[in-house]
């Protein structure tokens, strides 16, 4: 009997710092979605494509959902439940280790999505993510108990995403429920992303990774060369990438550049080594800091910079 192909949109979803880019990446063997300890990293719902001969899945990597104040806040919150609209299925990642520990925080932070992801009418899959953090395992019991309370008829899936524990079994039930049709995408394109806003984001994930506090989330990355040249002689030659870091403030500034620009070196060289594995030829990265006092609020620059779509 022949197996019906499948094609779909699974949004995944969930607070911050869930480990939702952590998934992505994992079920695409490649990273494409940027990673940090920080929460609130992902500010576009990014698009990964998983390709096998019974399907293709495209996955939207949304903003986490919280309940920051800011224009900025507001913005990608929208993006968050925008994808709902796009998709077939909806996979709601949540913190096994946070709410083991902090049980009030379910209450507060989860049970609140409950209705939203119901009202959808979507088929609901729930990745209780990081379950290899906790010790004892029994301890997992109660939060299985509430999420099948807040979330009737949707199906639990303790995972580590880190790991890849429980991830084969979640993808193979959600793709069972997406829509029978061919392929839309190449078998070898991950993204519908362009290779710009990849390298945008990571030099972005650098400034998470390296900057203190509460810097990275007033920092904006913005793309302003990009120059391929030919090849010469069957060899690519040196991609010319220039890109600005945007800043919020002036003192924001010396920050970033860091003393005697090591700060900014170091920032440069990091994202530089992954573009070139990215883009699979040398790269020449120039990066600049500018001040744009207030950005986060300022609506005509975030729609400009796409953020939020």
């Amino acid at each position: 009997m022949t197996i019906a192909h499948r094609f779909g949109h699974v949004a995944l979803m969930g607070p911050p710092n869930a480990g939702k880019s952590t998934l992505l990446n994992h079920v695409l063997g490649q990273k494409l979605a940027i990673v940090s300890p920080k929460p609130q990293t992902t500010r576009n719902a990014i698009s990964g494509i998983l390709t096998t001969e019974q399907a293709q899945v495209v996955f939207l990597d949304t903003p986490g959902v919280h309940r920051m104040a800011g224009r900025m806040n507001r913005l990608l919150l929208q993006a968050a439940w925008g994808a709902l609209h796009q998709a077939d299925a909806v996979v709601l990642i949540l913190d096994a280790q946070l709410y083991t520990g902090k049980a009030h925080l379910f209450d507060r932070e989860i049970c609140p999505l409950s209705d939203p992801v119901r009202r959808s009418g979507l088929p609901v899959f729930i990745a209780v993510n990081k379950v290899d953090m906790v010790r004892p395992k029994p301890k997992l019991l109660p939060l299985l108990g509430k999420i099948g309370q807040a979330f009737p008829g949707a199906e639990i899936f303790p995972i580590s995403a880190a790991t890849g524990d429980g991830v084969d079994l979640l993808l193979a039930e959600v793709t069972k429920v997406l829509p029978e049709g061919p392929a839309q995408y190449p078998e070898d394109q991950l993204s519908t992303a362009s290779l710009r806003f990849l390298a945008a984001e990571t030099i972005r994930e650098k400034l998470f990774l390296e900057l203190e506090q509460e810097l990275p989330y007033n920092t904006l990355v913005e793309i302003e060369t990009w120059e391929e040249p030919e090849p010469v002689d069957g060899k690519a030659g040196a991609m010319r990438i220039a890109a600005a870091i945007h800043v919020a403030r002036a003192s924001h500034k010396g920050m970033v550049i860091g003393k005697g620009g090591q700060m900014l070196k170091k920032i440069g060289t990091l994202a530089r080594i992954e573009l070139e594995v990215l883009m699979e030829r040398p790269v020449q990265l120039e990066l600049w800091v500018r001040v744009r006092e207030d950005w986060t609020e300022d609506p005509g620059f975030l729609s400009e910079m796409g953020l939020g779509e």
